[in-house]
């Protein structure tokens, strides 16, 4: 069974928005030996509470470079909503020693589960939403337990070695395939005995297990068993995770909330030009999505 400590770790201070007061804190949820270090930042009065799942990589708790999530979270604090997001797993220097034998899928899963484990019974919080980012978005669909509302943000709507296979094949024909077969034998026998050098940086030999527990899960299949209310939404400038895969969602999940957000791309940054697209990814210059924002906010204030 997993266990999980909780350490409140410092109270910086609170800062005026314009509309009330907000209290930052920084805590680290400890789920086993892996510590998952976040910042909370809430408003005076009681609130929902919004819980940041991760896309992949080693994301940390702003973002990293385009710094799109602690943008995320002042905007959704502006409107009395407070926030949670933390380092994931692999990106915490200190998790390193624990992480040498792999990761896998419902890592993630779990770690979701003991933040909502963490804060189901607090008493400033009025409800509990968790909002998961591309790869976050299947985690956080397959966390749902004590959670009020789901959002989907540049989700896939289908099996993740398909999603790869096209993103690959956008850039060099040649590389689809080469993946599309690489895909194939780690269904067919858990293992690719000879990586291509080109696609090494994916394949590598401790990546194939990870895969391997992913490519499994289906978000069609997982979407379907959700009974709490829900948003799917993904940005028309999305080079990632376009937006036929927000339709597959919708499709297999006819009660949710639908929207598609003009010119968002795959890190929610509002984008004029498709140089800007690529420049967003490692500036925090660009500004996080409005329409978005207000599209979130929207669907939690909302009665189900």
């Amino acid at each position: 069974m997993m266990r999980s400590r909780y350490f409140l770790i410092v109270v910086l201070l609170g800062i005026t928005n314009g509309f009330s007061q907000i209290t930052i804190e920084e805590i680290t949820i400890q789920n086993q030996a892996i510590q998952l270090p976040g910042t909370l930042s809430y408003p005076e009065e009681k609130s929902p509470l919004i819980i940041w799942v991760h896309g992949s990589g080693g994301v940390d708790r702003d973002g990293n470079q385009p710094q799109y999530i602690k943008q995320f979270r002042a905007a959704v604090n502006k409107e009395n909503i407070a926030f949670f997001s933390y380092d994931k797993r692999t990106a915490n220097p200190k998790n390193s020693t624990f992480l040498k034998d792999g990761v896998f899928f419902k890592d993630f899963i779990f770690d979701v589960e003991e933040v909502v484990n963490h804060f189901k019974n607090e008493t400033r919080f009025s409800s509990i939403i968790l909002a998961g980012h591309s790869q976050g978005s299947l985690i956080a669909m397959m966390a749902l337990n004590n959670v009020d509302k789901y959002i989907s943000i540049a989700g896939a709507g289908e099996t993740i070695d398909k999603i790869l296979i096209k993103q690959l094949n956008a850039q060099s024909p040649e590389f689809g395939k080469i993946a599309k077969a690489h895909f194939k034998e780690l269904k067919e026998t858990g293992s690719i005995k000879e990586v291509n050098p080109n696609l090494m940086a994916i394949f590598a030999k401790p990546n194939q297990e990870f895969w391997t527990s992913w490519i499994v899960i289906d978000p069609i299949t997982e979407i379907k068993k959700i009974t709490i209310p829900t948003l799917i939404v993904n940005g028309d400038k999305d080079i990632q995770v376009g937006i036929e895969n927000a339709s597959n969602l919708k499709e297999a999940k006819p009660t949710a909330s639908y929207t598609i957000i003009q010119n968002m791309n795959h890190i929610l940054k509002d984008i004029e030009n498709e140089e800007d697209n690529i420049k967003s990814y490692s500036s925090p210059e660009f500004p996080i999505s409005k329409k978005l924002i207000d599209t979130i906010v929207s669907f939690i204030k909302k009665t189900p």
